[in-house]
């Protein structure tokens, strides 16, 4: 064979397993495993105008999973009998450190009977180891508020379910050269405490949930997936999920560790229930 004749052959079969990787690539890429989840937060104006009606439209949009945050003055009984009459599970809730710091026990007996399998601070609310201090939490506060993961996440594991931690941005603060989000993972005991990352958040703070995904993916059962676009007034502002910046493909690839996700759409260009429902088909035809 001439050098010529080589050189040809080489690139002809370098071209070919090149084209063979790449469609194993497709081949192998598939729709995400969980079912498609929705944090019932986004439409929080339609549930108390019309609560039954809402769930409805909700599993009409493709929804089979729920997350709550509030239970619209339902009894547990009741907020079970709404979920199962529509086909809808709800397997996670939200309460802020506050409450979850004085009503926990009624919150785990109300979580028993909705059939919860998590139950999740929604946000510290910035709130300090001596209350009569204001301001912004310090790191010690951080710190303090990680011991108090560690002992809600062991009232929470006693009762059979599971407590974890969602984030916004305050958590991505830099405090003495520290990120508190980095410190409340190291500080949290991984047997109690799991975390639900809101990628569009971690991303709005500058960070790539990527990395943390990668570094950890069991702390990462929970996700919230929303979709942001930078405004004119440089501020981010939430789109539907594939109108936006944020690459759910490699986000998604990388949460090893997921057992559940939700779409959390918190403002609307749209009629809610449109969007919702173009969020759950964006999701449902994402590969990875």
């Amino acid at each position: 064979m001439t050098c010529s004749s080589r050189r040809t052959f080489l690139k002809t079969t370098g071209a070919i397993a090149a084209a063979a990787c790449v469609g194993a690539g497709r081949l192998a890429a598939a729709p995400l495993k969980q079912p498609v989840g929705l944090q019932i937060y986004s439409v929080r104006d339609l549930m108390e105008k019309d609560f039954d009606g809402t769930l409805a439209k909700i599993r009409g949009a493709g929804y089979t999973v729920l997350e709550a945050a509030g239970y619209y003055d339902r009894s547990a009984a009741d907020f079970r009998k709404a979920m199962d009459q529509n086909g809808l599970r709800c397997v996670s809730t939200h309460h802020t450190l506050s409450l979850l710091e004085t009503q926990l026990d009624q919150w785990i007996e109300y979580g028993h009977t909705l059939g919860l399998e998590y139950i999740v601070c929604s946000s510290s609310g910035g709130m300090h180891r001596n209350p009569a201090v204001k301001g912004e939490p310090t790191l010690d506060d951080w710190r303090w508020i990680a011991g108090e993961f560690n002992r809600i996440g062991e009232k929470v594991k006693a009762a059979g379910m599971i407590f974890g931690v969602h984030n916004h941005t305050p958590e991505f603060a830099l405090i003495d050269g520290v990120t508190v989000y980095d410190e409340l993972l190291r500080l949290t005991d991984p047997k109690l405490v799991v975390f639900e990352m809101d990628a569009g958040w971690v991303n709005a703070s500058g960070h790539n949930p990527v990395d943390y995904l990668k570094k950890a993916p069991e702390r990462f059962p929970l996700m919230h997936v929303k979709d942001m676009v930078k405004g004119a007034d440089g501020k981010q502002k939430m789109t539907v999920m594939g109108k936006g910046s944020l690459q759910f493909r490699p986000i998604m690839r990388a949460a090893t560790g997921l057992k559940y996700y939700f779409v959390e759409q918190e403002a609307f260009d749209m009629e809610p229930i449109e969007e919702i429902r173009l969020d759950a088909e964006y999701m449902k035809k994402l590969d990875v």
